[in-house]
């Protein structure tokens, strides 16, 4: 009994020490999950009279290809869509012919060289004759030998001539891409007749795009080259471009609309960017307003505070966190409030999952933004 009682003692003990050394240890803090978000930057402004134009997408670069001498095409060697270096080797007509005419030409050079040193071999005998005898040649005669060493010499420099074009001829049966590009339009198919300057391929340059809008007689003056735009793709609806008007038609086309390009800027997301998809192009055109405003969406907005102040989270991309920043509201646009202060263009800010964001919080762009 005795030692079923010091057993019982001993187990005591163990457990006490065990809980003891279980209160002494906190659990470490759950780290912190850095929270993903999806941002805009701002941009639209609300100031001004706002229109958007629909267009479409055009390389800023196009040229239309052809071979400079006609023939029969013997080799077409790319297709619609494929990509293209500079030098690259697009279709080859049948060379036969011209192979033939360089031939020809070196002939004739050849016989031209033969007749003009024969002609200069005359006229130099007969100026050392005279030199020796000066009654022995009538004067006449040494002019016909100069007149005919002076023809053959000009009947040489047209031989030459002719053997250069039948040999430039020969290499313009070769047609090369002439810089870098995507081919837009292919019009020739092997074996077929060509005439000399025929459209046969249309290449894109690769790079610079403008989308192609067409501005109303109405609203023309208030366009000028320089004024920016606001650019979207329904095709891409995920990304918004900015861009520049900087060509303007001084000729009304169809229903007195004056065509207008606006080119793209360079940037992120722009090798999705395809000739031929439909451009939406948002052009703010100045009303004499001093006060900037600024569009963001509905989404943006944080829950109001008690006193009613309406809240936007910036990013900051230095820290890597969202402040918590008020706005004044000036009214709803469709689905976007009329920010007129709070915030400057080129802000990024929150437009989703704002109501589970805190002040310094520190987050991450959603999606590499």
């Amino acid at each position: 009994m005795l030692f079923f009682t010091q057993q019982v003692r001993m187990l005591c003990v163990l457990f006490a020490m065990a809980a003891l050394v279980g209160c002494g240890d906190e659990p470490p803090p759950p780290s912190e999950t850095v929270r993903a978000i999806k941002t805009i930057t701002v941009t639209e402004r609300a100031t001004g009279m706002q229109r958007r134009f629909s267009g479409v997408v055009e390389a800023a670069d196009t040229s239309s290809l052809s071979f400079q001498v006609p023939g029969n095409v013997l080799e077409v060697n790319v297709d619609v869509g494929e990509r293209v270096t500079q030098g690259q080797v697009l279709a080859v007509l049948d060379d036969r012919t011209f192979s033939l005419n360089v031939d020809a030409a070196q002939a004739s050079l050849g016989r031209a060289q033969t007749e003009l040193t024969d002609a200069r071999r005359e006229w130099e005998r007969f100026r050392k004759v005279v030199e020796i005898n000066p009654g022995a040649v009538s004067g006449r005669s040494v002019d016909q030998a100069e007149a005919a060493y002076l023809g053959a010499g000009q009947n040489q420099s047209y031989a030459n001539s002719r053997l250069n074009l039948a040999k430039r001829d020969l290499e313009k049966t070769v047609l090369m891409a002439p810089f870098d590009g995507l081919v837009a339009k292919r019009l020739v198919n092997p074996f077929q007749e060509v005439a000399r300057g025929e459209r046969l391929f249309e290449l894109n340059m690769e790079g610079a795009m403008e989308a192609a809008i067409s501005i109303p007689e109405s609203e023309i003056d208030l366009v000028y080259l320089g004024l920016p735009a606001e650019i979207r793709f329904p095709a891409i609806p995920a990304e918004v471009h900015n861009g520049m008007i900087t060509e303007i038609s001084n000729v009304a086309g169809a229903t007195n609309a004056f065509p207008v390009k606006v080119t793209i800027e360079n940037g992120e997301g722009n090798e999705r960017i395809r000739p031929g998809i439909t451009a939406e192009v948002n052009i703010l055109f100045a009303d004499g307003e001093s006060e900037t405003a600024y569009l963001v969406p509905l989404r943006a907005l944080a829950p109001a505070g008690s006193e009613g102040t309406s809240y936007v989270f910036v990013f900051d991309p230095v820290s890597s966190k969202v402040n918590r920043t008020a706005i004044e509201s000036g009214g709803i646009r469709d689905n976007d409030v009329i920010v007129n202060t709070g915030l400057n263009a080129g802000d990024i800010i929150a437009v989703a999952g704002v109501s589970f964001l805190r002040d310094g919080q520190e987050v991450r762009l959603m999606g590499g933004q």
